[in-house]
């Protein structure tokens, strides 16, 4: 049995939830998310708590009884909260900017780096913090990724992008030859 699929989903006020053929629609304050729902499994939508089973105990309806179930939590807390992601640009001269949508970072290279920020996702620079927020999770975890794959941290100082609060392990420097 999935310990987390067992759990039921309470829905906030302001969430509404259309349950069609083999997706599920969740509108909010904040936008609007569809989760498709696998075969084998079932949602019930039952005043105001959503509960999601088993059709059977196939192997493949096991194991995405908690994902499923984790999947619908992430879309209702997004549409009725949403979900903010930082991270840190640590280096000399590390810059971000964002004009029109896009934005563009002076992380080191001999360009600045332009990445278009979807649609989705709102992003600000604080000094040298970027800020993203969205209603989806999916789509700002990959963005975040993307970003911080643009320079992420090396092993020796811990320039480059990191996620607010992630700890990147310093190696030590090479060993100095002593005597002669």
């Amino acid at each position: 049995m999935s310990r987390i699929g067992i759990k039921q989903l309470k829905l906030e006020s302001d969430v509404t939830v259309e349950i069609q053929d083999k997706k599920m629609v969740i509108k909010g304050s904040l936008g609007e998310l569809e989760v498709a729902i696998p075969h084998g499994i079932q949602v019930k939508n039952t005043d105001g708590i959503l509960a999601v089973t088993r059709v059977n105990e196939s192997r493949s309806s096991r194991e995405l009884h908690g994902t499923v179930r984790k999947l619908l939590e992430n879309a209702v807390i997004g549409v009725s909260k949403g979900f903010e992601k930082r991270l840190d640009l640590i280096g000399i001269g590390y810059r971000a900017s964002i004009e029109d949508g896009t934005l563009t970072l002076l992380v080191g290279y001999t360009h600045p780096v332009k990445l278009v920020v979807p649609e989705a996702i709102s992003a600000r620079v604080e000094k040298n913090t970027i800020v993203l927020n969205s209603y989806n999770k999916i789509q700002l975890g990959e963005f975040a990724a993307n970003i911080r794959k643009v320079r992420s941290p090396e092993p020796y100082k811990g320039k480059g992008i990191r996620y607010a609060g992630e700890i990147v392990r310093l190696k030590a420097g090479k060993a100095v030859k002593t005597g002669a």
